[in-house]
């Protein structure tokens, strides 16, 4: 999966997503126009392949939303966490809200997917994660999120939780440098993990690994780790999603010295699709020179991303019970 360099696909644009390795297009908001041109560019890479490619972007809500103009001004997810400390019941059926308005708007302009719920913990030590993270308590955290994702999946998106298994407790940031989390497995288990696993449990379709490392239970960042995704996620966790590496042109996945070596090694690791941005001489390289990866199970797991049912945008626009979702998603943001 990669990105797009403007708001309409140039010919070698085409031609990478032409690639029988490519799988997918992340949408920044350098992608973006207006409704019109959105649909439009969706629309156009949808068809250029059958099955489809998966379209996603990073949609979070805060501080962390590509898409602003003509969609709902999203909370950030602490703003969801707050309110559950005075009112549960009602941060829930707003996180659920919540959802569903980001999910209808996506589903409306032809995304398949956002990278949501962060289900990271808000411990005040990782400002990159921050206020994106719903609450320090990960029961609490995989309340609000089971919500949340109830919600998108009422609209017909599939969710992502990250960053497995856990960001939140390391101070570095990932884009910037490799961070290092020094606690043994059974803290990260009861601190971080489970709130994973009570999410694994809800029916999670995709996990995104972190750029962490953990030295107490493998050397490698959790995203090249075989320990992690293999023997952790897919053993002990008996997670059947699809998992997803974060960006491998950050500055903490700079654990080979070529952009394919990267990519082969979290391929190899276990991730079912490597994610790279703003970086269309790596992405070249991967597409040139990595093997041929066909993995029958991750072609399946890949497949359960894809959108499903979509409203028109002017019936939505038109849909009372969507005006009065977003008067209450816009009365916390």
């Amino acid at each position: 999966m990669f990105d797009l360099a403007g708001t309409t696909l140039t010919a070698a644009e085409r031609e990478r997503l032409l690639n029988p390795l490519t799988g997918g297009v992340i949408l920044f908001d350098r992608n973006y126009e207006s409704l019109d041109q959105l649909e439009a560019l969706t629309n156009e890479i949808h068809g250029l392949r059958d099955p489809q490619l998966l379209i996603a972007v990073d949609q979070e809500g805060g501080r962390v939303q590509r898409f602003r103009k003509d969609f709902t001004c999203l909370p950030p997810a602490r703003g969801l966490g707050m309110l559950y400390d005075k009112d549960r019941d009602h941060a829930k059926q707003l996180a659920e809200t919540c959802g569903w308005v980001m999910a209808t708007e996506l589903r409306s302009v032809g995304a398949d997917f956002s990278f949501v719920p962060v289900l990271d913990l808000d411990r005040d030590i990782s400002t990159v994660i921050g206020d994106r993270a719903f609450h320090k308590d990960p029961d609490i955290v995989a309340d609000i999120a089971h919500a949340y994702t109830n919600g998108m999946k009422r609209a017909g998106m599939a969710s992502t939780g990250k960053h497995f298994p856990g960001h939140g407790s390391v101070e570095g940031d990932s884009h910037l440098m490799l961070p290092v989390d020094e606690r043994d497995y059974a803290d990260i288990y009861n601190e971080d993990i489970v709130t994973f696993e009570q999410m694994i449990h809800y029916g999670l379709a995709a996990i995104m690994t972190a750029h962490v490392t953990y030295p107490r239970v493998d050397s490698q960042p959790a995203g090249f780790s075989a320990v992690w995704i293999k023997d952790i996620l897919r053993k002990r966790l008996q997670f059947q999603g699809a998992v997803f590496s974060d960006d491998l042109s950050m500055a903490a996945a700079d654990i080979a010295d070529s952009a394919s070596d990267r990519a082969r090694a979290a391929l190899g690791a276990g991730c079912d699709m490597v994610i790279i941005c703003n970086d269309t001489t790596a992405t070249d390289e991967i597409l040139d020179k990595l093997e041929s990866h066909d993995e029958p199970a991750a072609h399946i797991r890949l497949a359960r991303m894809h959108g499903h049912g979509r409203i028109g945008r002017q019936d939505l626009l038109a849909d009372s019970s969507y005006q009065q979702a977003r008067e209450s998603v816009l009365s916390v943001a």
